[in-house]
């Protein structure tokens, strides 16, 4: 059992030692192995087979366990190393510390978005891009999205969509007719003002490498997706009667049959059942502030 905390609370050397074990997983080259896997299980609405890792319900448990797998490599490195979480809520700006030259780095140059500042700047030489959507061999951002500005979502953005009481609902994809917790937080409407739209805009408010199936290519994805966990968190304990749909499998005549995943069906490439994940404290706890 160990405890993730927020990252505005880590001190200077936990996040020397959080960044020095991923840096080291990528001379190892066992970084890049999640880049591919997040991109694999990367799969829309429109795209045949099985949805996976997002527009579906198990947006959710699906990478609680993708999270906790390179959590446990991380440890491999560095046993005292936990994944922080990134709260932007309140840390809402390229001004946090978050983007500091000693942790994250900061923003892409304005030329062709090229992070030129910390760990992962790729003149440091630590920080190649081997697999990506697009051919740049550097780290990319845009925080703020000037071309287009965006802020990050509220506390009471997040309020509202913690204040729905089902988690999912047929079917069970990313179009406005599904109307749960999951579809809503997860964001695939094109602005705030349609409701919905935070886990995606903070994707779409850094830029650069995170907008796309391998966003884990920025290693910030790990903090934004420790905070996304925490929200499942929350709002499991704000609905402790409400639990993960769809409970059993889909029918065979069910348009998504094939297409997603109940509670009691393992999430490939884990072979873990959602049903496995409910309760974070067999892993974890959070420090919560």
């Amino acid at each position: 059992m160990y405890t993730r905390v927020n990252q505005r609370h880590l001190t200077s050397a936990q996040r020397s030692r959080f960044v020095e074990a991923v840096v080291q997983l990528k001379r190892m080259g066992a970084y890049d192995k999640y880049v591919t896997l997040h991109a694999r299980y990367f799969a829309a609405d429109g795209e045949s087979g099985l949805r996976m890792a997002h527009m579906a319900p198990t947006f959710f448990p699906w990478h609680r366990q993708f999270l906790l797998t390179f959590e446990r490599e991380l440890q491999t490195v560095d046993p005292g190393v936990t994944i922080p979480y990134w709260d932007w809520t309140a840390d809402r700006t390229a001004d946090s510390p978050l983007w500091d030259a000693d942790f994250m780095g900061g923003n892409g140059r304005d030329s062709d978005g090229q992070v030129m500042t910390g760990p992962f700047a790729y003149q440091g030489g630590n920080w190649p891009i081997t697999y990506g959507v697009t051919d740049e061999k550097y780290l990319t951002r845009s925080l703020g999205r000037p071309d287009r500005p965006i802020a990050l979502p509220t506390a009471a953005e997040l309020g509202s969509a913690l204040a729905m009481g089902t988690y999912d609902t047929a079917p069970w994809n990313s179009a406005p007719a599904t109307k749960g917790f999951r579809n809503k937080f997860e964001g695939w409407t094109v602005s705030p003002e349609k409701g919905g739209y935070l886990h995606n805009r903070v994707h779409q408010w850094i830029g650069g490498h995170m907008t796309g199936g391998t966003s884990p290519n920025d290693p910030v994805f790990w903090l934004h997706h420790a905070f996304v966990d925490l929200i499942w968190v929350r709002w499991q304990r704000r609905h402790p009667h409400a639990g993960y749909l769809p409970a059993k499998p889909l029918g065979a005549k069910d348009p998504q049959h094939g297409r997603v995943m109940s509670l009691t069906e393992a999430m490939p490439p884990f072979g873990v059942k959602p049903s496995a994940l409910l309760d974070h404290r067999r892993f974890y706890t959070y420090e919560e502030s």
